[in-house]
C-alpha cells in the first residue's frame, strides 16, 4: 500500500460518490470521507469502501472542513480529491518515486472538464495542486481554498501520474444556488484579505456560472491588473477567459489589449487561438489563419481541439466565407471526424452537385 490517504470531503453527494470511490479502492490508499450534513445516501454509500468516516458541522469554511479531514489521516502524504472527481490514470510506481525528497511541495493532478463548444463535447485539461506532505501544507480561504505551506506560502510544486475526470455536473437550479453560495463567500474573503488575483479569478469564474458576462469580465480584468505571476495556471485560465467573455459581449477592440500580453502568453495554444478568434471577429482573415496555423504547431493546451481540428475549422471556414473553396475543403478534412466540419463538408458536396 502506498503510504498516501486520500481525503474526501462530502455533502449530499449520492450521485457521485459510489463512482469516485469505486475507482479509486483498486490503488488500495486510506480512504477518508468526511461527511458535513448529507441528508441522501452518501454516508451509506461511503461505508461500503472508505476506511474512515467522520463527521463535521460544516462552519461556511471550506478550507477548515479540508484541514480536518487531513488530520484525519494515518499518513502524512494526503491526495485530497472531490465526489465528482473520477480517477482516469494512474501510474503507482511512478507516483511513490515522485515523492521522494518533495516533502515540502504539492504534487498536481490533470483534470479533465467535459465542456460543448459548437454543439460538440471537448474536454479543457489542468493541473491542480492535490498530493502534499500535512506536516509541511494546509489550506487556506473558506471558500476555492489554496493549498499553502504552514507559513502562508505559495509552495514549490510537480506533476504526478494521476489523471482524473471531472464530472462536474448538477442541475441548473443547483448551478444557480451553488454560485449564489459561493459568492457570498467570496465577497466575504475579499473584504477580510483585500485585493488578491486569486480572489478575483473565482469571482470571475462565480460570475460565468450565473452567466453574467459583463461582471466575469469586471472581475477578470481587476485580477489582471494585479500582475499576478503568468506562469500561474489561474493566471493564464484567466487571460483567456477574459478575452471570450468580451468576445461574447462584441468588445472586440477591448479583447485585443491582450496583443499586450502575447510574448507571455503565447506559448499556449489556447491563447494563440483565442487571438486567431478575434481577428476572425475583426474581419483581419489574413491574421486570424496565420494566429490558427500558429495554434496548430504548439504542444501546451487546456482545450481539447484548439491547436488540431478547432483551428482548423475557422481556418476552413473563413476560406469559405472568402470564397477559396478548395482551400476550405482541405482544411474541414484536416478535422477528422469534428461533426461541424463533417456538416460542412456535406453542405459543400451538396452545393457543388446542384450546380
Amino acid at each position: 500500500m502506498l503510504p498516501v490517504s486520500v481525503c474526501m470531503i462530502a455533502k449530499n453527494e449520492d450521485n457521485h460518490i459510489e463512482e469516485c470511490l469505486k475507482r479509486l479502492r483498486p490503488c488500495r490508499f486510506e480512504i477518508i470521507v468526511v461527511d458535513t450534513g448529507s441528508v441522501d445516501r452518501t454516508v451509506e454509500i461511503a461505508h461500503k469502501y472508505a476506511d474512515k468516516i467522520f463527521h463535521f458541522a460544516w462552519c461556511e469554511d471550506f478550507s477548515s472542513a479540508r484541514n480536518f479531514s487531513i488530520q484525519q489521516a494515518a499518513n502524512d502524504w494526503v491526495l485530497i480529491i472531490d465526489c465528482d472527481e473520477y480517477l482516469e490514470n494512474v501510474n503507482l510506481a511512478q507516483l511513490e518515486d515522485s515523492l521522494a525528497g518533495r516533502r515540502e511541495a504539492v504534487g498536481m493532478i490533470t483534470r479533465n472538464n467535459p465542456y460543448t463548444v459548437q454543439g460538440s463535447r471537448s474536454i479543457m485539461s489542468e493541473r491542480i495542486g492535490r498530493l502534499f506532505n500535512k506536516n509541511y501544507c494546509h489550506y487556506e480561504g473558506s471558500i476555492h481554498e489554496q493549498v499553502r505551506t504552514m507559513q502562508g506560502k505559495e509552495p514549490d510544486t510537480f506533476p504526478i501520474p494521476l489523471t482524473f475526470y471531472h464530472e462536474g455536473y448538477v442541475s441548473e437550479s443547483d448551478k444557480r444556488m451553488r454560485a449564489t453560495r459561493n459568492l457570498e463567500m467570496l465577497l466575504h474573503d475579499l473584504a477580510l484579505k483585500g485585493p488578491s488575483p486569486y480572489i478575483y479569478f473565482q469571482l470571475g469564474q462565480n460570475y460565468i456560472s450565473l452567466n453574467d458576462m459583463e461582471k466575469a469580465a469586471h472581475y477578470y480584468k481587476l485580477g489582471l491588473d494585479l500582475n499576478a505571476d503568468p506562469n500561474s495556471d489561474f493566471v493564464q485560465s484567466m487571460t483567456e477567459t477574459y478575452g471570450y467573455c468580451l468576445m461574447d459581449l462584441a468588445k472586440y477592440d477591448t479583447a485585443m489589449s491582450l496583443r499586450e500580453k502575447y510574448n507571455l502568453f503565447s506559448h499556449r495554444a489556447d491563447f494563440v487561438f483565442l487571438m486567431g478568434m478575434l481577428y476572425q471577429k475583426k474581419g483581419e482573415y489574413a491574421k486570424a489563419i496565420e494566429e490558427f496555423k500558429k495554434a496548430t504547431s504548439l504542444t501546451a493546451y487546456s482545450r481539447t481541439g484548439v491547436n488540431s481540428y478547432r483551428a482548423n475549422y475557422h481556418i476552413a471556414e473563413i476560406y469559405e466565407n472568402m470564397g477559396e473553396l478548395d482551400q476550405a475543403r482541405i482544411y474541414y478534412k484536416k478535422c477528422g471526424d469534428y461533426d461541424p466540419a463533417q456538416r460542412k463538408l456535406r453542405e459543400l458536396a451538396t452545393a457543388e452537385s446542384a450546380s
